[in-house]
């Protein structure tokens, strides 16, 4: 059984007709140039945008869970975040567990675990860098344990350290059971770390499918508009422009 089931999914003009189905243990990863509709997607999943079409959730209709019981199972990582008062990233990772109305502090420290944040638990998270920050947003979604994460491009400020630590924190995420669906513009991480890819271009699905089936060089020439290079034969992948 499909964990996210998504049919013909509009939003006009950001998304027209997008359907696709992502089961327990799969990351999923969303690419396509800037404006195809990445975001709108995943907002629309997680409940902030107002799509048409059909989403379901462990094969009931999103719109019949609770407000509650959908921030327990669906957690949004934003493209950008930011706190409006200086918390500490203690605190702010502790946000993460509001949908259970508790302080589960074996989550939250798993958590900051999770993305390389433990030690920065007693800084305040607007006098962190902006790569530090994303990582504690990060945690703080972790904190929810939700059965679908949702992160929009969530290695976009990290060094290199850092976005392999975060691919393979939500590659073992999904492994234990969860699902995740993220936006990303490195194709060779996501390549290496994705069972899936969603290739958007215009607000639609112009290829869904296994990396090798999405990333072929004729395919991302096309939609990108400029000449691609791929070796997926690489360790790891190779995908540049010429």
């Amino acid at each position: 059984m499909a964990l996210i089931q998504v049919r013909h999914l509009a939003l006009p003009p950001r998304l027209d007709g997008v359907s696709f189905t992502l089961d327990a243990g799969e990351v999923l990863g969303v690419i396509g140039p800037n404006g195809s509709g990445k975001s709108s997607l995943l907002q629309c999943v997680a409940g902030l945008l107002p799509g048409r079409g059909e989403i379901a959730f462990d094969d009931q209709p999103i719109e019949s869970l609770r407000p509650r019981q959908r921030a327990r199972n669906i957690g949004l990582l934003p493209q950008t975040c930011e706190s409006a008062w200086s918390l500490s990233v203690d605190d702010v990772v502790a946000l993460g567990r509001l949908p259970w109305g508790d302080r589960d502090d074996g989550a939250i420290r798993l958590a900051m675990q999770q993305s390389g944040v433990e030690a920065l638990r007693q800084r305040k998270v607007d006098h962190l860098s902006g790569g530090e920050q994303a990582r504690v947003w990060l945690a703080r979604v972790l904190a929810g344990q939700p059965r679908l994460l949702l992160a929009d491009e969530p290695i976009a400020s990290l060094d290199l350290y850092y976005q392999r630590s975060v691919m393979e924190t939500l590659r073992r995420y999904a492994n234990d059971g969860n699902g995740v669906v993220l936006a990303i513009h490195d194709f060779s991480l996501a390549a290496r770390y994705c069972d899936r890819l969603c290739l958007m271009h215009d607000g639609r699905v112009d290829a869904f499918g296994t990396p090798a089936e999405v990333l072929t060089e004729a395919r991302l020439s096309r939609v990108f508009r400029v000449p691609v290079h791929v070796d997926l034969a690489a360790d790891p992948p190779v995908i540049t422009t010429r």
